[in-house]
């Protein structure tokens, strides 16, 4: 489904993406794993049309996103949920929600009934503002907003950072049926092993700006976790 071909990225003389490729198969969960600084969320920023590669290609069902403007990701069915949430604290729940329908493929005049199916809070608080929200009900909201789009790629960039342990078991399981009961696409960054073993079926470790590893989940040894992923 996503396809990232011999990807270079630089920040000023820093050479941040080196060479990159991965691959993002139909109805799977794909986690993107490595220490903090080696480039994840630069490659996110690159998938997204935030930034710019300088060079290599980006291919999504088929159509070569690597220099198309970042509003189009959405029309094509690329929902993203960035790092740190960045919900409107401001706006209402409902508000952040309807914020994406302009955005999205069909151009839905209300809000998807699966959102409130899956994160039932969200259906309760449509009144309160989206900064007077727990943490974990932000998560829950800036997932429900990139739903909003119906997508059939999912980019979730450290969904369980500061998360209370029930809401990230609840999240793993929204993954999993998102996946196995509506054939969603999920690339999912993400640091704690127990809920990528949870929800991913395959992994990608980056070193240097570079892919150094991937494959099945169950290629994901103690040696692979000592050598690229323990601080």
């Amino acid at each position: 489904m996503l396809r990232i071909e011999h990807l270079h990225q630089y920040y000023d003389e820093s050479h941040i993406l080196r060479d990159v490729g991965l691959h993002v198969p139909h109805g799977r969960c794909t986690c993107l794993m490595g220490r903090n600084g080696v480039g994840k969320t630069t490659l996110l920023g690159c998938i997204m049309g935030l930034l710019r590669p300088a060079s290599g290609r980006i291919d999504f069902r088929g159509t070569d996103l690597t220099r198309a403007a970042a509003e189009q990701r959405a029309g094509l069915g690329i929902g993203y949920v960035p790092q740190g949430r960045q919900i409107f604290s401001r706006l209402t729940v409902r508000e952040n929600l309807e914020i994406g329908l302009a955005t999205g493929r069909r151009k839905k005049k209300g809000i998807p009934e699966i959102v409130f199916e899956l994160f039932p809070v969200l259906a309760e608080m449509q009144g309160r503002r989206g900064g007077d929200l727990s943490g974990g009900q932000q998560q829950q909201l800036a997932i429900g907003r990139a739903l909003v789009l119906e997508p059939e790629l999912l980019i979730l960039d450290e969904p369980t950072e500061g998360i209370q342990p029930n809401i990230v078991q609840e999240i793993g399981a929204i993954i999993t049926r998102l996946i196995d009961e509506m054939g969603m696409t999920v690339l999912l960054v993400e640091q704690k092993l127990r809920f990528v073993r949870a929800v991913a079926d395959r992994f990608a470790i980056m070193d240097r700006g570079s892919i150094v590893v991937h494959g099945g989940l169950e290629q994901l040894d103690d040696h692979l976790v000592r050598r690229y992923l323990t601080v």
